[in-house]
């Protein structure tokens, strides 16, 4: 099966930290609370930069690893979930920012298991022989959409971005992808909208049953024992499906989940056989940075020196949707 072949990697995160510390400062919290029940310690905030200038600053990052002409880019794909306007998509903004004057353009949402769908689109087209590239960008700002008055979600995420450039190659890939749709409710963040279209009629009345209260319809909503239910198990199925009898789990030398929950990756990693020291996470440093969470891991491997050439990798995720995927690849 053909596969991809990673050209360069980059990642761009905002200056300021939010420490547990600074929660304390304006909810009945502390880090003795947040940091055993999520791994977290601190996480970015972009506080004064859009979604698009994050992920234009990743992908340069991932260009300029390549050595690659942005003029020369074939296709951009943004994975987001947190889009600064509802159009044009943020790959336009960012094509528009990096001089990717002769790349198609498109976005992606299927929340934090953004960057596995779309490895999947991007793998579809370099396969095809449709593109010679394609470059992937998954940049999020979710502290757009978080109630800072709920302790049990705001302290989990935070604003980022990553990217990689990809070709195709011949070593193996293998992706699966799944979704639930029925289990909706344990993750969302409602569209704000305008109602003053003249022959509207009272639409909140379709919202009183399941958006019921201003906080559902305005902000970030979890139902967190829900989630934890759901990706454990979803985790561990999707690396199954991936690797499919291609490999044993055992032979992956490296996996890289989203970094949603410390107790989430400790749990479904445990229930595939994989040890700690194959699992890969920043986020201690990060929070929760949606469908940026596994390209930021790549690039920080990829500066370490870590990704050895025969090396297999397995990315594994879950989000809003609910969806779920894990994608394996050999470097």
């Amino acid at each position: 099966m053909n596969g991809i072949e990673i050209l360069g990697t980059g990642s761009f995160v905002p200056d300021f930290i939010a420490d547990n510390d600074k929660f304390s400062e304006f909810l009945d919290t502390s880090d003795e609370w947040i940091f055993p029940r999520t791994g977290i310690k601190q996480r970015h905030i972009a506080t004064d930069i859009p979604n698009y200038y994050m992920g234009a600053q990743a992908a340069k990052n991932a260009l300029r690893d390549a050595d690659f002409d942005p003029e020369a880019v074939d296709c951009i794909i943004v994975s987001t979930c947190s889009p600064d306007f509802y159009y044009p998509a943020m790959s336009c903004l960012i094509q528009k920012l990096i001089g990717a004057k002769n790349a198609a353009c498109f976005d992606v949402n299927s929340a934090c298991t953004g960057f596995i769908t779309s490895l999947d689109i991007a793998h579809s087209y370099l396969s095809a022989g449709k593109y010679d590239n394609v470059l992937i960008i998954s940049s999020e700002k979710l502290s757009q959409q978080v109630d800072y008055t709920d302790r049990a979600s705001c302290i989990l995420f935070g604003d980022a971005a990553g990217a990689v450039l990809l070709k195709s190659g011949e070593k193996p890939f293998y992706l699966f992808l799944g979704a639930d749709g029925d289990e909706f409710e344990a993750l969302y963040c409602k569209a704000n909208y305008s109602a003053n279209c003249p022959w509207y009629g009272d639409i909140d009345k379709f919202y009183e049953n399941r958006f019921d209260t201003e906080h559902k319809r305005s902000f970030l909503v979890q139902d967190g024992k829900a989630v934890y239910k759901f990706a454990v198990n979803a985790m561990a199925n999707a690396v199954k499906n991936a690797i499919n009898g291609h490999y044993d789990v055992s032979e992956l030398d490296l996996v890289i989940p989203h970094q949603a929950n410390l107790r989430i990756i400790e749990k479904a990693t445990e229930l595939l056989g994989i040890s700690s020291d194959k699992v890969y996470t920043n986020i201690e440093h990060m929070g929760n940075v949606s469908s940026a969470c596994i390209p930021i891991c790549v690039n920080e491997l990829k500066k370490a020196g870590r990704l050895k050439p025969g090396m297999k990798i397995c990315f594994v995720g879950f989000g809003a949707g609910l969806t779920y995927g894990a994608a394996v690849i050999e470097v």
